[in-house]
């Protein structure tokens, strides 16, 4: 008897939990900075997708997934670029 062939797992259950992100359909220049953001202004949009992120319901699946694929850019689950690098996303989910 041969064995079943196992499918890849379908894309859209992978990524379904992007839509209930509260950021869904929001211009995204306000997680991700563009060229040459510094200082006051670069905090200030920071803080702005932040507030967004603690209110979302799939914060946790966000960061967990930046963390996991090593996400170079923006605000993901609340958690700006510096603040991802070296997270454990063992220690939270």
């Amino acid at each position: 008897m041969t064995k079943p062939v196992l499918l890849p797992e379908p894309v859209s259950s992978t990524w379904e939990w992007q839509l209930d992100g509260l950021c869904r359909g929001m211009d995204s220049a306000v997680f991700f900075h563009p060229e040459g953001e510094r200082g006051n202004k670069r905090s200030d949009r920071e803080t702005q997708a932040k507030r967004v992120c603690a209110q979302c319901p799939v914060l946790q699946r966000c960061r967990d997934y930046a963390v996991a694929a090593g996400e170079p850019y923006g605000v993901w689950g609340g958690l700006s670029a510096p603040e991802r690098l070296g997270w454990d996303t063992r220690a939270t989910g």
